[in-house]
């Protein structure tokens, strides 16, 4: 499964958030995450900028918006994923 994380370059939000999922996802070598910085895409800071960090599920560009919890990354991952992730 691919994920990404959208944020920008020097957003400590941004950080938390890539933190945040890594503790999820130890362990889980099935799931990447790239991180993607908004700044590069016109169309992503149009769409992104007031909502980063954001983590993504590609392909169905499902969303989970900042702020989120631990709870909910593994929810939300577990959503798209066969196998469980513990906590």
């Amino acid at each position: 499964m691919k994920y990404l994380l959208l944020g920008t370059s020097g957003c400590h939000l941004c950080e938390m958030a890539e933190e945040l999922i890594h503790e999820c996802l130890v362990g889980e070598e099935s799931i990447t995450v790239e991180l993607i910085d908004i700044a590069e895409q016109t169309q992503w800071q149009e769409d992104y900028a007031m909502l980063i960090p954001v983590l993504l599920h590609i392909p169905t560009n499902k969303s989970l918006n900042w702020p989120f919890t631990k709870e909910q990354v593994l929810t939300f991952i577990k959503q798209y994923h066969d196998q469980t992730i513990s906590n």
